[in-house]
């Protein structure tokens, strides 16, 4: 596992984080980026590729 792996790997634990203190407050924008950031740790996880290299692939789409 290299560090982009293990990188995103932490950030899906902040993902699910974030969606857990979303709930509990309403705060929707919260929730909204820990969705967005789970997914990111995933994709990084998953594919070894940097959050940059990442969002700019996303920011093609």
């Amino acid at each position: 596992m290299n560090e982009d792996q293990l990188q995103g790997k932490w950030k899906q634990i902040r993902g699910e984080f974030k969606q857990k203190y979303g709930r509990l407050t309403d705060d929707d924008v919260t929730f909204s980026e820990g969705k967005f950031d789970e997914m990111l740790g995933r994709m990084q996880e998953k594919t070894g590729k940097s959050k940059e290299e990442l969002k700019k692939e996303i920011d093609k789409w």
